[in-house]
């Protein structure tokens, strides 16, 4: 797919191999760095991650988000306040880093500040608010996010790099939700529905 509706501003930014972006006109994903000339800044992403529509990623020092990571429907990730408490001209104000392990799931709109650690296999909830570091192997959600459950140690968790390992299985994965959506389309409703479309075609 080529890379439409993806915004980058600033640099570096990184993105690893076997990475999925998707972005739509309405919801465009956006990764900035926007840092001082003193300490520069940047976005590290790892490889086999999913970032889905208006997921924003805003850098003024660093952010690394690690392999296998999947960052739902309007994310936002920032390492700073953007503006100082009382200084409100000065363009970044407080600034830590944001580092985000491996195989770690955040969940629709929800929101990493700054200075935030989350732990590899953890889980975000949908709308939490993170302004606390996050174990590994946790479940965090609410706002302010905490944690709310820990993952069973006995069951392993699957990755994204996993999924993506074998490609001949996820192409005939793929081949056969393809042939179920489409198995009750035939030639003659293709041609029906060039010359006498109705709703539904």
């Amino acid at each position: 797919m080529k890379p439409w509706h993806v915004e980058i501003f600033g640099g570096p930014v990184a993105l690893g191999d076997y990475g999925t972006v998707i972005a739509t006109p309405d919801r465009k994903v956006r990764l900035t760095v926007w840092s001082d000339l003193k300490q520069g800044g940047r976005i590290a992403i790892g490889n086999c991650c999913l970032i889905c529509p208006g997921v924003r990623v805003s850098a003024a020092t660093e952010i690394e988000i690690g392999d296998s990571c999947m960052l739902a429907h309007g994310v936002f990730v920032s390492d700073s306040d953007w503006h100082d408490l009382y200084d409100r001209s000065l363009p970044i104000g407080t600034t830590i880093p944001v580092h985000i392990g491996k195989n770690v799931w955040i969940g629709d709109s929800a929101i990493i500040g700054k200075g935030v650690r989350i732990g590899e296999n953890s889980i975000v909830g949908a709308g939490s608010v993170v302004v606390r570091d996050i174990p590994a192997n946790a479940v965090a959600a609410g706002q302010p996010a905490v944690v709310v459950k820990h993952l069973d140690p006995d069951r392993p968790v699957r990755t994204r790099a996993d999924w993506l390992a074998d490609p001949g299985a996820l192409a005939a994965q793929f081949d056969a939700i393809d042939r179920h959506l489409m198995r009750n389309n035939t030639w003659t409703d293709w041609i029906r529905s060039l010359i006498r479309p109705r709703r539904g075609d």
